[in-house]
């Protein structure tokens, strides 16, 4: 069997919005959107990559709230999870540190707004009908 990466992707909520994070790196990304997020360390869990990233790349103090059932393939062997997560008391709010240029708040009516990565969109949609069924926090 082959080894899989997991790339944890974060759907961080606050106020009833969708962070997502425009790329500025590598080229053949930069300028479309993603939710934030990384490879999983080696014996690291990833709900605690979904943190470990968010403080890395946002600069936030953030908590992971929940799993988005699913997978979604990248480029071979990666494939995607996404985690929901939320802002602790007291945070920085987020601001681009690496990889990103751009940052956006979108409500769930706007989230179709910004151009997402195509490996994105499945994710995102699917964490829409998700969130759909529960509640945001």
């Amino acid at each position: 069997m082959s080894e899989r990466i997991v790339v944890v992707g974060a759907a961080l909520w606050h106020g009833g919005r969708l962070l997502a994070a425009r790329r500025s790196a590598p080229a053949e990304l930069a300028g479309r959107w993603e939710l934030p997020g990384g490879k999983v360390e080696p014996d690291e869990a990833p709900d605690a990559a979904v943190v470990r990233e968010l403080r890395e790349e946002l600069g936030v103090d953030a908590e992971a709230t929940g799993r988005v059932p699913g997978e979604w393939p990248l480029r071979t062997p990666y494939v995607m999870q996404v985690w929901t997560a939320r802002l602790r008391p007291g945070s920085a709010p987020p601001r681009p540190l690496q990889d990103h240029d751009e940052l956006c708040w979108l409500t769930p009516g706007r989230i179709w707004d910004v151009d997402w990565l195509d490996h994105d969109v499945p994710a995102v949609r699917d964490t829409l009908a998700h969130l759909g069924a529960h509640e945001t926090g």
